[in-house]
């Protein structure tokens, strides 16, 4: 499929089997990279999301996907699988367009995704629940997992089509029926996977998407009662508000919030791969990603000379058009959030860091127009500094150096948040005794930002609560039901004849 895509994009929302238009003002996304208009998407109301929401529901009641054997819902994924992955440039090409990122790295989103769809299928057809045969004679119980009923899910901009896809399929597999939110900035692929949804057989009303901004839209999907679970990926702050609304509501929710991920390399730390790994770590992504590895904690005795070929390589990195093949760093979300990564770049400067590459938007005629900011890297940050506790979620990575394994893990544990963090050592020892005293969801070992859909993701402290992927994934959809049953006559104490 080409990886073209319309100079302007005009969307409804998607309720119950096809578009579903509004009469709201509708929302327009320009591409970060130049500024251009290339989508405009419907902004749901109040009552397009009951509408959204009561499809759903009467999807999930009636059975339709509910109750469908687990094999045959399996057969419906695989198909879905499949049709995303002959779309797949299609859907790449507005991930990067939309996002900013650049096209091979959107490509690589895509087929991660895919992988996710696949892997719930196998879950939808081989999950069963247990049961107890020992209990006493003449009593036995079995427990079934139930689908939870209707699914809110709250994507984020940064990787639009892989971050729906790591909670729709297991929502899917587990019998629920979905809501899909996306961000205001990157709804496209979001549409366009709800469609190929349908095209797969998957039955009108199990897949629902509304578009809109999250004060209005959002907030009125994690509060309608129709929900019964929530799905939520995006900063800490909204998430403390959607869990303080899903608790007035007393439903499941699961949080996957921000990160400021440590990447601890030891001396005897495979060099060149590390230091690979800490550029990629920071600026994957624009360093627009919750498990970007924007803190690099290096030990003493390698520091000068590792952080210098850090420095070097990312200033080696090529800024620009997303559609370039050269290209590894591209534009910003928009030019506020420019703004703001800006800002945390002068507080770094004001806190006496010291700056060591970047800093400053590209020195190029062509970039002028988008929401640029080259690779940038402090040393000597120091755990007081905002550089070093803060999310920036942008391409600025903060270097701290460390003499014992005690200091390192102490260093990587000194933020809120508890999602990521890498280590780098060639001691089996060292990286055992290091990864039981960091505090994070997951620690990758002479690795970053790498997964299988197998693995469960999901975060500690400000991080979220919850898990996504695997089949710790699936269970955020579905809850437990015991059946005990006793054979033969009962003698109950109460009442007396």
């Amino acid at each position: 499929m080409s990886t073209t895509t319309p100079q302007l994009r005009t969307y409804d929302h998607f309720v119950d089997g096809g578009a579903l238009a509004s009469d709201a003002e509708r929302l327009q996304r320009h591409d970060p990279a130049s500024g251009r208009l290339v989508a405009e998407y419907a902004h749901a109301s109040e009552h397009d999301v009951d509408r959204a929401v009561t499809a759903a529901r009467r999807a999930f009641d009636d059975g339709r996907w509910s109750r469908l054997p687990g094999a045959e819902r399996a057969r419906v994924l695989r198909r879905f699988a499949a049709l995303i992955d002959g779309a797949r440039d299609l859907l790449a090409a507005l991930d990067s367009e939309e996002v900013g990122k650049p096209l091979r790295l959107a490509e690589g989103d895509i087929a991660g995704a895919i992988g996710h769809v696949e892997y719930a299928a196998s879950l939808a057809h081989t999950d069963h629940g247990d049961s107890w045969t020992q209990l006493e004679r003449g009593f036995v119980a079995y427990a079934t997992q139930v689908p939870l009923g209707v699914a809110a899910l709250i994507v984020p901009w940064n990787f639009p089509a892989g971050t729906l896809l790591q909670k729709l399929p297991y929502a899917l597999a587990a019998g629920c029926t979905a809501v899909v939110k996306p961000s205001e900035f990157t709804s496209s692929s979001a549409l366009e996977i709800a469609r190929l949804a349908a095209e797969a057989g998957i039955p009108d009303g199990v897949v629902n998407v509304v578009t809109g901004l999250g004060p209005s839209t959002g907030a009125a999907l994690v509060a309608h009662p129709g929900v019964d679970v929530i799905s939520f990926t995006g900063s800490t702050a909204t998430g403390r508000a959607v869990a303080a609304e899903a608790g007035r509501g007393l439903k499941r929710v699961g949080l996957e919030l921000g990160g400021k991920a440590a990447n601890v390399v030891f001396a005897d730390a495979d060099f060149e791969a590390a230091a690979d790994a800490a550029v990629f770590g920071a600026f994957f992504n624009q360093g627009e990603c919750c498990v970007a590895g924007s803190r690099l904690l290096v030990e003493h005795a390698i520091a000068d000379e590792f952080i210098g070929t850090v420095v070097d390589r990312a200033r080696s990195l090529v800024v620009g058009d997303p559609r370039d093949p050269r290209t590894d760093v591209g534009p910003l979300i928009h030019q506020r959030h420019r703004d703001r990564v800006e800002s945390f770049i002068a507080s770094g400067r004001e806190q006496g860091a010291t700056l060591l590459c970047g800093g400053e938007r590209p020195d190029d005629a062509a970039l002028a127009d988008g929401a640029f900011v080259a690779p940038t890297i402090f040393g000597g940050v120091a755990p007081a500094q905002r550089i070093f506790a803060e999310e920036i979620f942008g391409p600025v990575l903060a270097v701290t150096t460390f003499a014992t394994l005690e200091e390192a893990a102490q260093l990587a544990n000194a933020t809120s948040y508890g999602l990521s963090s890498s280590v780098w050592s060639e001691s089996v020892d060292t990286v055992n005794r290091i990864a039981d005293e960091l505090r994070s969801g997951t620690v990758w070992v002479n690795t970053v930002i790498d997964g299988n859909p197998a693995l469960a993701f999901g975060g500690t402290k400000a991080s979220g609560v919850g898990r996504e992927a695997g089949f710790e994934g699936l269970r955020e959809y579905t809850e437990s039901k015991t059946v005990q049953i006793r054979s033969g006559r009962r003698t109950l104490p109460l009442p007396r004849r």
